[in-house]
């Protein structure tokens, strides 16, 4: 028997990382300045692939902050996934063997993935457990929260996403 159709929750920012792991963190560090200018609800989140699922099921828009490796540490990329997977060689940093990019092509698969799903790869170089941000994607931070603020308006004045606080 197929499953109902979930109502519409709206728009979410979920930013993901484990705050021990250096630039790892850089997703929840974006979150946690989001909170109270996003103007829909921010999730922080490990990454983990089943729970980030949960994040996206029902979703009309999902805007993932998250640190990739591969762009040089404090480069923001935008990717939208909403119709197509993640290309090869995108690589978001993950402490779990199921991440973020698995997370996003299951969601897809089970037809669950938001009509518009972004992430923000941040660029990390600093993995180590114990580690802070290193100074290029601490510098990062307020541009990529700026360009979420920016993108989640857009997305409100358009119409395509509901907000629900």
């Amino acid at each position: 028997m197929a499953e109902a159709p979930l109502p519409d929750a709206g728009t979410v920012v979920i930013g993901v990382g484990n705050a021990m792991q250096g630039d790892d963190a850089v997703g929840l560090v974006v979150a946690r300045a989001l909170v109270d200018r996003a103007g829909v609800p921010v999730e922080e989140h490990d990454g983990e692939a089943a729970g980030l699922i949960d994040l996206l099921r029902g979703r009309t828009v999902a805007i993932i902050v998250d640190a990739v490796r591969g762009p040089a540490p404090g480069d923001v990329r935008r990717l939208d996934v909403s119709d197509a997977p993640l290309p090869a060689g995108w690589s978001p940093f993950s402490s779990h063997g199921f991440g973020v990019a698995e997370a996003v092509e299951l969601a897809r698969a089970l037809g669950v993935l938001p009509r518009l799903c972004v992430i923000y790869g941040v660029g990390g170089a600093a993995f180590a457990t114990g580690e802070s941000l290193s100074p290029p994607v601490r510098a990062a931070v307020p541009a990529v929260t700026a360009r979420v603020v920016d993108e989640v308006r857009e997305i409100l004045n358009a119409g395509r996403g509901v907000l629900h606080a």
